[in-house]
C-alpha cells in the first residue's frame, strides 16, 4: 500500500490510540504491566494515579522516548511500536511534559512559530518569514488559541509560571495534531490559571483528542469524557468521570475519601 493510500485509511481509523500488552522494564524494575487501553479518534481521557504508578512511563512509551519492552501500539491504525519519536510526530502526534521545556530567550511569537516551522516542509529553507508565511500564521492561530495575544512580543523567560503552561499547550497545536499528550499541566497553577486552562482545553477542535495526566481532579475530570486509573505500573480501573470520582476503592487507594 503506497503511503498516500495508507494516511487515507488511517483517516478513517475510529481510534487513535490502542495498546495492546504494552510493558515496559528497566532491568528488574517493572515500570508497566501489560496495559491495554484503547482511545476513540477525537476522545478526551484522563489518566489518574499515584506517584509511581506508570504514568509518565505510559507517555513516553506511546511517544517513543521509551520504547515498550512487550507489546504493541497503534497510532489510528498503524503499528508504531518500533517507530522513534520523530516519526510519531510526523504522523500528528504531540506531547507536554511535566516540567517546562521551552526558550526562555525567545519571545512568545517566536516560540510558536519556532514549533510551527519545525513540523513544516519548509523547516530547513534559509528564506527569511514574511506576513504571508504559513507558519507565521500558524503561530499567530496559536497565539490566540491560548490567550496569550497580549504578550506576543514578551520574552518566554518573563511569563508567569500559568502563561508558560499556557505556551506548551500552544505549542503542542502546531502542525495540526491529530492527538495530544497533556502531562500534568496544570501544576503548580493558581486557580485563575486553572480556570484559563480548562476553558484553553475545552475550547480546542472536536477532531483532536488527547489524553491527560492531571492530580488536579478539578481540572482532569472537567475536561475529560473518560478515565483510567493506574496503579503500580497496571491499568486499575476505567470509566466515566462520575464512575471514577464515586469510585470507593479509587477515593480510598488515591483521593483519600470522597471528592467533593
Amino acid at each position: 500500500m503506497s503511503e498516500t493510500a495508507l494516511r487515507i485509511a488511517q483517516a478513517g481509523a475510529a481510534n487513535a490510540l490502542e495498546l495492546r500488552g504494552v510493558s515496559r522494564h528497566f532491568g528488574a524494575l517493572v515500570a508497566l504491566s501489560n496495559v491495554s487501553i484503547t482511545v476513540r479518534a477525537g476522545e478526551r481521557r484522563a489518566v489518574l494515579g499515584a506517584n509511581g504508578a506508570g504514568k509518565t512511563t505510559l507517555f513516553n512509551a506511546i511517544t517513543g522516548d521509551f520504547p515498550p519492552t512487550a507489546g504493541r501500539i497503534r497510532f489510528f491504525g498503524e503499528d508504531v511500536t518500533q517507530l522513534p519519536a520523530h516519526e510519531r510526530i510526523r504522523r500528528g502526534l504531540r506531547r507536554t511534559y511535566q516540567t517546562s521545556m521551552l526558550f526562555k530567550g525567545l519571545s512568545v511569537l517566536d516560540s510558536l512559530y519556532l514549533a510551527a516551522r519545525g513540523v513544516s516542509r519548509g523547516r530547513f529553507s534559509f528564506v527569511r518569514q514574511n506576513e504571508r508565511d504559513p507558519s507565521l500564521q500558524a503561530a499567530r492561530e496559536m497565539l490566540h488559541a491560548v490567550h496569550l495575544d497580549h504578550l506576543a512580543d514578551t520574552p518566554v523567560a518573563d511569563l508567569a509560571h500559568g502563561q508558560q503552561r499556557q505556551l506548551e499547550v500552544g505549542m503542542a497545536l502546531a502542525g495540526a495534531p491529530r492527538f495530544i499528550l497533556f502531562d500534568e499541566p496544570a501544576a503548580g497553577l493558581s486557580p485563575v490559571e486553572r480556570r484559563e486552562l480548562v476553558q484553553i482545553l475545552r475550547a480546542l477542535p472536536a477532531h483532536i483528542g488527547y489524553i491527560i495526566i492531571e492530580h488536579d481532579l478539578d481540572v482532569a475530570l472537567r475536561v475529560v469524557e473518560s478515565v483510567s486509573v493506574m496503579h503500580n505500573g497496571a491499568l486499575f480501573k476505567e470509566g466515566t468521570p462520575d464512575e471514577i470520582q464515586n469510585d470507593a476503592d479509587v477515593q480510598r487507594i488515591y483521593l483519600g475519601g470522597a471528592h467533593g
